[in-house]
C-alpha cells in the first residue's frame, strides 16, 4: 500500500501539483478528509480512482489549490493601494505599468484592481497579468460572472459602472474591465518568473506553503519586480526578513524593491 510520500509523488506525475510545497499537516488533513468523503480506505485505492476518473482528479486539484477569493478583502489595505501606492507608481514609472496578480483564483482581485485603476490617468499604460495554477478556476475567472453575494463588498459606484445584471442573483463584469486583465496559467513555485513588474499583488496565497517555500516565493517575487516596484501582500502575511531579501517596508503589507 502506498504511503503518503509515494502518494505525493504519484499526484505530481498525474497532474503536476507538488504537494511538498504545502504545510504537510494542513494539506494531508484535507486529502485524508477527501479520501474519506469518497469512501476509500487507503491512498492506494484513491490513486486508482484518480487514475481512472478525470472528474475525481479535477475535484482533488480544486480541493488542493484552495480557491478562496473575494472582492476588496481588507478594504483598508485597498484604500492604501488606491490613495498612496498607485499614485506613486503613476508618478515613478513613465512607461507601461505592469501588474501581476499571483494566485488570482476566480478573478475577484484582478478585476477589483482594474476597477480602481480605470479612474487613473495611467489606465492606458496598465497591463494586468493574472495567474493561477488551476485551469478550471482560470476559466471561471475569464467568464467574470459572480453572484449577488460575491459582489457585496464592491463599492456601489463600481457595481453600477462595471457590472451588468444577467439574472436576479447573477452579475457579469463588463468588457471594459475584462479587457484590462490577461489570465494565464502559472506555477509560482516551479514556473518561470514573470519579469519587469511594477506591482505584484500576491494576497493570501503563501499562507498555505511551508516555510522554505514561502522564503523562495518571496525571493522570486522580489526578482520579478523592477527597482522601485511594490509587492502587496494579504492581511495575514508579512516578510520578517524583508531587509535581507532587499525590500523596504512602505506600509503594512506593502514592500518596495529598493
Amino acid at each position: 500500500m502506498p504511503d503518503y510520500k509515494l502518494f505525493k509523488e504519484e499526484i505530481f506525475k498525474l497532474c503536476g501539483i507538488d504537494l511538498n510545497i504545502y504545510k504537510e499537516r494542513q494539506i494531508k488533513g484535507r486529502i485524508d478528509a477527501l479520501i474519506s468523503r469518497n469512501k476509500y480506505s487507503s491512498y492506494e485505492e484513491y490513486l486508482f480512482y484518480l487514475e481512472n476518473n478525470r472528474d475525481a482528479l479535477e475535484e482533488l486539484k480544486n480541493y488542493i489549490t484552495i480557491n478562496i477569493s473575494e472582492f476588496y478583502r481588507n478594504p483598508e489595505q485597498w484604500e492604501i493601494l488606491e490613495k498612496s501606492v498607485i499614485p506613486y507608481l503613476q508618478d515613478t514609472f513613465a512607461d507601461e505599468i505592469k501588474i501581476w496578480c499571483a494566485g488570482c483564483s476566480s478573478g475577484e482581485e484582478p478585476y477589483g484592481l482594474a476597477m480602481i485603476l480605470a479612474k487613473f490617468p495611467c489606465k492606458d499604460r496598465i497591463k494586468i497579468i493574472a495567474t493561477d495554477i488551476d485551469y478550471n478556476i482560470l476559466s471561471k475567472a475569464k467568464e467574470g460572472i459572480y453572484s449577488k453575494k460575491s459582489i457585496e463588498n464592491v463599492p456601489e459606484i463600481y457595481r453600477n459602472l462595471y457590472f451588468r445584471q444577467l439574472y436576479d442573483d447573477t452579475f457579469e463584469v463588463k468588457e471594459s474591465i475584462k479587457s484590462m486583465v490577461e489570465f494565464r496559467r502559472h506555477d509560482m513555485v516551479h514556473g518561470i518568473n514573470i519579469p519587469g513588474c511594477n506591482l505584484i499583488v500576491c494576497r493570501n496565497v503563501v499562507i498555505y506553503f511551508n516555510e522554505e517555500v514561502v522564503e523562495e516565493v518571496y525571493k522570486r517575487l522580489y526578482s520579478s519586480l523592477k527597482n522601485g516596484g511594490v509587492l502587496f501582500l494579504g492581511n495575514t502575511e508579512q516578510i520578517f526578513n524583508y531587509k535581507e531579501i532587499g525590500f523596504e517596508k512602505l506600509d503594512s503589507f506593502f514592500y518596495k524593491k529598493g
